[in-house]
């Protein structure tokens, strides 16, 4: 709920530095985790145990892709197949002195041509409007990859939303 204030800070121990500019806790950490590690086993279903090529989207996505990673990993270690996983790592710029350029350039990763006939999943720290992602999914496709999916840790809630959804997230924001 919108008007939710929260958990009480009394509850988790948090670093000194903080005291003073925190109210309350609205995800706890042990929530992230079993969340992503749930992520981490739909997104093996859904890509059914084949071998995948994650492109990480910097500067946010990185911890956020580093556990998630973690966690795919674990679980292609406890099955009977062997998943293999490539991680590259892009940065997406579409503003530019807060102005928007209109067009959204890549920047970093190996030559996209790579990813032709390979799963690919891309992963976000927060989904804002969604046409970013729709114009870097639209360069990807290009190339002709197998499948391509999109993990997201936040969807946030704006009334500018042109309705893109990760096909996996962790929650609304």
């Amino acid at each position: 709920m919108d008007d939710w204030p929260g958990y009480d800070l009394n509850l988790f121990t948090y670093p000194q530095h903080y005291y003073g500019d925190l109210d309350s806790v609205l995800i706890p950490h042990g929530i992230v985790v079993d969340r992503i590690e749930r992520l981490a086993k739909d997104i093996m279903k859904d890509i059914g145990y084949c071998d995948i090529m994650v492109l990480c989207v910097l500067k946010g996505g990185y911890k956020f892709c580093a556990d998630l990673v973690e966690h795919l990993k674990n679980i292609s270690r406890n099955s009977d197949r062997f998943v293999s996983m490539k991680v590259d790592f892009i940065r997406l710029k579409s503003y530019r002195n807060d102005q928007s350029m209109g067009e959204m350039q890549i920047i970093g990763g190996d030559e996209l041509s790579t990813l032709a006939g390979k799963n690919v999943l891309i992963v976000e720290d927060v989904v804002g409007t969604g046409r970013t992602m729709k114009a870097l999914l639209g360069s990807i496709e290009r190339y002709k990859p197998k499948r391509i999916k999109v993990a997201s840790l936040l969807v946030k809630r704006t009334p500018r939303s042109d309705g893109f959804r990760p096909d996996s997230h962790m929650c609304d924001q």
